[in-house]
């Protein structure tokens, strides 16, 4: 079933035209339009379109004219949100450049594969991160120059926010780095664009089963229907005040975040991390209408013991997509806003969005209606039939916003795919249904993706981590059902000959925090004197699995709530 049939919102087109401009170009339009409008606000400190252009043309010009890349070059963005984040992005797109998006909490080595595998050469990063860049750059990688960003430089001179130290740290000097505002300073202007539509603008990384982080090879074409297609469905203007809350380097936080202000001229608030109180002053100090935030946050935020005294009444959409949201909470949610949880869902392949739900008629804990133009089936995952209304199955999707393959992988991007009667569908590795309606739902997971807090964890990939440990024999990472994260991870270990009883599971979890991204850490571990293993001896991970939602299913997650 597609868009075409089932229920549609009768005041939306099914289908958008296709867009034939650039990232970038937006952008352009927004400060011509807009120009003397707000833009951006930074904890009581404002920007207006025209500043946003003229800071985003004279970093697009330092890149190509001073540290001499050249077009389709790739720039990785190291840091928090924050106009830097809004300004540096644009200003790589504007430079005919590649953005590479990467998770500011990720450790060295992560890093290190990320830059090694896009070829990367050059990163914009906050100054709080840069001895993890160094470490990460110092094993060979080809990483000429480093722009140095200090978030203290876009704030008031006396923000009346409670902002924590790392925020209000000044500038200082790096040796091998280049400052911010002396890129900025530099005023230099890029040549004139020749990016189309079809140029490789984004290279998202993410997670597989393999474990291996892998680049999402987005033109601008895919970002721009997105946007188009988000813009047009929450009815945003430029009078539309946009909470900056999903991380940047996600493709849900580039999509809300800086895509959408863009193309409707509103204004994005970034906040760097996720804070209660921040976010709450700032809704309130600036009027926030669109609120984007992950269940995890949206349950603190409602937990907030001075909620009833807060002013809430300027918000007109409240909405998310990574993770379900659950009954309650969403139920909690409409009765303090008035206003229903439109959830929605995507992937980093598909430029976020996939689904979503209508704004007047939405479904909890539902995935929502094929997004504009997109194409889904539901099928059998093994002989890939299609399946009625209600049988779950794999859920296959195809759509102007689809990657067009994980960079330098053709065989990783082949087993991603599957034609059905000469067209390509993605597999997205999803079980789910759909309803006489047209509405979807996730039922499970084919692949072994543990979905902590909205944050996506591979278990292959920690696993590997583990298995750095000197007294880990075998391990297996399952996911372990949460009350507030929605998903914990849990690792199962046997350890070597002699040590059962002499290492503890808070000492792993220790070990673990310098190896891998918070996110990623086992928070509960359990050790077992083997493994279960299949007759060619591979890990029966799944048996692992289901006897961990057992357990689930008779009581509570132990463990975590302890923490």
């Amino acid at each position: 079933m597609d868009n075409k049939t089932g229920y549609w919102p009768a005041h939306l087109p099914r289908s958008l035209p296709r867009i034939e401009t650039t990232l970038p170009f937006s952008l352009r339009v927004t400060a011509a339009r807009y120009g003397s409008r707000p833009a951006i606000g930074f904890f009581g400190r404002d920007m207006t379109w025209r500043d946003v252009e003229r800071e985003v043309e004279a970093f697009a010009g330092w890149l190509r004219r001073r540290a001499g890349l050249v077009r389709g070059d790739r720039v990785a963005l190291f840091m928090q949100n924050s106009p830097q984040w809004l300004i540096a992005y644009y200003g790589v797109l504007r430079a005919d450049l590649v953005a590479v998006p990467v998770n500011p909490m990720v450790r060295a080595g992560e890093l290190a594969q990320i830059l090694a595998d896009s070829g990367a050469r050059a990163a914009v990063a906050a100054q709080d991160l840069l001895p993890v860049l160094r470490d990460a750059a110092g094993s060979g990688i080809d990483l000429r120059h480093i722009v140095a960003v200090t978030y203290a430089d876009y704030l008031p001179d006396a923000p009346d926010f409670a902002l924590q130290e790392w925020l209000l740290t000044p500038a200082r000097r790096h040796d091998g780095c280049v400052s911010w505002s002396e890129a900025i300073g530099a005023g230099l202007t890029a040549p004139a664009p020749e990016a189309t539509p079809e140029d490789l603008a984004l290279l998202p990384y993410t997670s597989g089963s393999t474990g291996v982080s892998k680049g999402c090879e987005h033109p601008h074409s895919t970002f721009m229907h997105t946007a188009a297609g988000l813009s047009l469905w929450h009815g945003q203007t430029a009078a539309t005040v946009f909470l900056g809350l999903p991380p940047m380097y996600q493709v849900s936080g580039i999509g809300n975040g800086l895509h959408c202000p863009v193309t409707s001229g509103g204004m994005m608030i970034p906040l760097p991390r996720w804070e209660r109180g921040l976010a709450l002053g700032l809704i309130e100090r600036y009027r926030i209408s669109h609120l984007a935030i992950a269940p995890t946050a949206c349950i603190d935020l409602l937990a907030s013991p001075d909620l009833a005294q807060r002013d809430l009444s300027s918000l007109r959409r409240v909405t998310a997509g990574g993770a379900p949201m659950p009954q309650e909470v969403w139920r909690r949610l409409r009765e303090v806003t008035g206003l229903p949880f439109i959830e929605a869902y995507g992937m980093t392949e598909a430029a976020a969005t996939t689904h979503i739900n209508p704004i007047e008629r939405p479904k909890p804990q539902c995935l929502g209606v094929a997004f504009f133009d997109t194409g889904v089936a539901v099928v059998h995952p093994e002989t890939l039939e299609d399946l009625p209304p209600g049988e779950p199955g794999e859920i296959l999707v195809r759509g102007p916003q689809m990657f067009r393959g994980y960079w330098g992988r053709p065989e990783e991007t082949a087993k991603a795919f599957v034609e059905r009667d000469g067209v390509r569908w993605y597999r997205s590795g999803d079980m789910g249904y759909v309803d006489e309606e047209g509405y979807y739902f996730m039922t499970d997971r084919l692949k072994r993706m543990i979905n902590a807090s909205g944050f996506k964890v591979w278990p292959a990939e920690v696993e590997t981590k583990l298995y750095e440990h000197p007294d880990v024999l075998e391990a297996c990472v399952v996911s372990q059902p949460h009350p507030y994260r929605g998903e914990t991870v849990k690792a199962v270990i046997s350890l070597k000959a002699g040590r059962a009883g002499q290492v503890s599971a808070d000492e792993i979890t220790e070990w673990a925090r310098d190896k891998m991204a918070p996110y990623k850490i086992p928070r509960v571990v359990e050790f077992v004197d083997s493994l279960p293993k299949s007759p060619v001896g591979k890990i029966l991970w799944r048996e692992l699995q289901d006897r961990e939602k057992a357990r689930a299913a008779e009581q509570p997650a132990q463990g975590e709530a302890a923490r």
